[in-house]
């Protein structure tokens, strides 16, 4: 079998749905279960027996290289191409091309750098080698597909159409959507227009079926997560951590917490539901967290409550106050006694006084 020895990953998005964690930090480099996100996908791509990874950066470009390097800390071997102007997905990996050394039959990886899976990538590279496709996509079950693009297959596998987000129930033909990874024949990459924009769902699939290409579907629904947005991202964060995504990357046992090692926790305070507590972070006396994740530095004082929420670097969460589903910025202050749920995003820096937002009870 020919295994996948490059991968390219898409990590160029500005991660506006994020915001305010991805001012300061681009999304694939926001912490999860203790280490960046592309962290996780770095090592399973390793695990699968891929050497060589291009990262497709555009987006706060800079940060990557510093902190990855060459890649030899993970068994890779890394490199990093920046778009001067963003290129889409499909644009983007024609962007690259030039640093894959594969031939022109062999397989390449590639996965965009906001799906949290526990795709098993080895068979996703059996099936592309096996039906002979010129590209294979991995493709999960939701419930509701409103929200994606729908990839119907025939009885073999093989695609058939590629379905923009459907509108009414008679165009809802399949529950399997495009989950992010594809196996890539190295040859069909260059077919893809060089130094403009091309988005590899809405041109580049459409038109290679169109032109009697063999595209091949994969399902495959372990678990598939979009961290798209802040509630996903805690959720994702908080599965890495137990254990139900799974990762080699996690720094630590799986289980209900993930302290890092520079982090004070209070002897009473209590952390569950696969909490993570950031280097150098301060829990105080009594604090209650569930499924939360706080970041370096950020300090949460005694008893507060904090449930499904993310405390960016450097923030300050004051005594008794209450956070359900809540986004603290990086370095913003909430003051004791307040109260914030459901989405609330405060921006980073931001300084809200001592019981200044409250919510009662029937609301």
């Amino acid at each position: 079998m020919t295994e996948a020895k490059e991968a390219i990953l898409l990590v160029g998005g500005k991660g506006t749905r994020l915001r305010p964690l991805t001012v300061h930090t681009p999304k694939p480099m926001v912490p999860a279960a203790g280490v960046p996100f592309l962290t996780h996908q770095l090592a399973r791509a390793r695990a699968a027996g891929v050497e060589h990874i291009v990262l497709a950066t555009s987006y706060l470009a800079e940060v990557f290289e510093p902190y990855f390097g060459d890649g030899s800390s993970l068994g890779l071997h890394i490199e990093y191409v920046t778009e001067q102007e963003p290129l889409g997905t499909g644009g983007a990996i024609r962007n690259v091309a030039p640093k894959l050394s594969s031939g022109p039959d062999e397989p390449v990886l590639i996965f965009n750098g906001d799906i949290l899976t526990g795709l098993d990538i080895r068979a996703l590279v059996a099936t592309h080698n096996d039906s002979g496709a010129d590209v294979s996509l991995h493709l999960t079950r939701v419930e509701d597909p409103r929200a994606f693009g729908l990839v119907p297959t025939d009885a073999a596998g093989r695609v058939t159409a590629f379905l923009e987000k459907p509108q009414t129930p008679e165009e809802i033909v399949t529950d399997q959507i495009n989950a992010g990874a594809y196996i890539f024949r190295r040859s069909v990459i260059d077919t893809i227009p060089e130094g403009r924009p091309v988005s590899v769902e809405r041109e580049t699939f459409p038109g290679l079926l169109a032109s009697g290409a063999h595209l091949q579907g994969m399902v495959d629904s372990t678990y598939w997560l979009d961290l798209g947005t802040p509630q996903a991202f805690v959720r994702g964060s908080a599965d890495l951590v137990l254990g139900r995504a799974p990762s080699p990357a996690v720094p630590g046992r799986c289980g209900d917490r993930l302290v890092l090692e520079t982090a004070t926790v209070a002897t009473d305070a209590k952390l569950t539901g696969g909490t993570v507590v950031g280097a150098g972070a301060v829990i105080g006396a009594g604090a209650r967290i569930d499924g939360s994740t706080v970041l370096e530095g950020a300090t949460v004082e005694a008893g507060a409550r904090i449930t499904d929420s993310l405390i960016g670097a450097g923030a300050r969460i004051g005594s008794r106050t209450v956070l359900t589903g809540a986004v603290i910025g990086d370095g913003a202050q909430v003051g004791a006694d307040n109260e914030l749920r459901d989405g609330v995003r405060i921006w980073c820096g931001a300084a809200l006084p001592d019981a200044s937002i409250r919510f009662s009870s029937d609301q």
